[in-house]
């Protein structure tokens, strides 16, 4: 058939509004999309008016099969509209798939807003996009979402800088599925894959040593003496001391976060127990409880407590109804654990002992995420 009866064609059904030529419709502008001559078909004025003006009304009309094939077809091409391409990247996952695989309209920006608004499935497929450029890796590393970032350590189209390598071997020590790929990943250097040497199993152990030339024997000879230093207390000072440290600190994490569930779940997690943690020593058992009373992301409580400005804590605290009268001894136990902070002297602290009140914690609640929120939210 040739242009001129192609987009005659494309016209008559145009104009028709019954269900079945509105599909036929949108299958037809589909199919010209692989033809050899649809380059010439698609810069036709008349199809480039029915594209930006019905295209989006027939999508949304359109089957989910139809919807899908019209998401293979465009999927390689540079001349649909932006805004369809959107749209179907952020439809049912098997429809997004591949327009966020390869489809090159999709920059940066619209990325990034995939790995933010869309589900977990839409990142994961953004993390295996081949080429992703340094910002867009940087948002996968930030979101810390486990299946995301396994899926960037396995994508080997992507070249990562050693920054970020270091990010995703740090992430590696709770998240074990991505120490697999990071042990092929080609930009993976002799000091990060010795801190994966910790963690890894026998099998991933082998493969490191054989890649790096390195002696398992002496290896496995300092990690033992690593491993008995650190429970016996001692700071070492081996190459193999601060993975050893940084493995004991996830365990820790790990198991404060179980516990802090455990309390939650037998409705036993009350404010009081925040002074209990702190009299045990427990800052981060703190940090988490606090954050989870009062549904606050934990990077914002230890913000608060290592600023200048102890009314932040004293906000997150009214906020989940602690007991203004022993505040004081929470500043002080903090203080105690976090090296001196939060600081503001006794100026600082009238302030803290004012941010008790009188008002009802939801206020304080929002008081504390508007003082803590990034500049710029």
């Amino acid at each position: 058939m040739s242009v001129v009866a192609r987009t005659e064609e494309i016209l008559s059904l145009a104009r028709s509004r019954t269900p079945g030529d509105r599909e036929r419709l949108l299958l037809a502008v589909a199919d010209l999309c692989g033809a050899a001559d649809s380059v010439e078909i698609m810069s036709a004025p008349a199809v480039q008016d029915l594209l930006n003006s019905i295209f989006m009304s027939l999508v949304v009309e359109a089957e989910r099969d139809i919807r899908r094939r019209l998401a293979e077809k465009l999927a390689p091409v540079d001349w649909a509209p932006i805004a369809l391409i959107n749209v179907l990247a952020l439809d049912d996952i098997e429809i997004a798939r591949p327009i966020i695989a390869s489809s090159p309209l999709l920059d940066d920006h619209e990325l990034i807003r995939l790995l933010i608004e869309a589900t977990v499935e839409h990142q994961i497929e953004v993390a295996r996009r081949p080429g992703l450029t340094s910002p867009v890796v940087s948002e996968i590393l930030k979101q810390g979402e486990p299946a995301v970032m396994t899926a960037l350590a396995g994508n080997v189209q992507t070249h990562l800088s050693a920054e970020h390598v270091g990010e995703l071997v740090t992430a590696a020590r709770r998240v074990a599925a991505l120490r697999s790929p990071l042990v092929r990943r080609p930009e993976l250097t002799e000091d990060l894959a010795l801190q994966l040497y910790v963690w890894v199993g026998q099998a991933l152990r082998q493969a490191i040593a054989s890649r790096f030339r390195l002696d398992t024997e002496a290896l496995d000879s300092t990690l033992g003496a690593a491993v008995a230093e650190a429970h016996a207390g001692h700071k070492g000072t081996g190459r193999f001391a601060d993975a050893i440290v940084w493995q004991q600190d996830g365990e820790r994490e790990e198991m404060e976060q179980r516990l802090i569930a455990k309390l939650v779940g037998a409705g036993q997690l009350r404010p009081g127990y925040l002074l209990r943690a702190l009299q045990e020593g427990r800052l981060s058992l703190f940090v988490g409880a606090l954050a989870t009373l009062g549904d606050f992301p934990e990077a914002m409580v230890r913000k608060a407590m290592d600023s200048e400005q102890p009314e932040h804590l004293a906000l997150a605290c009214a906020a989940v109804n602690f007991d203004r009268s022993a505040f004081p001894t929470i500043l002080e136990l903090v203080r105690n654990l976090n090296g001196g902070k939060p600081g503001g002297g006794a100026e600082g602290d009238r302030r803290a002992m004012a941010a008790f009140g009188p008002f009802a914690p939801d206020l304080a609640a929002r008081a504390f995420r508007s003082a803590l929120a990034p500049r710029g939210t």
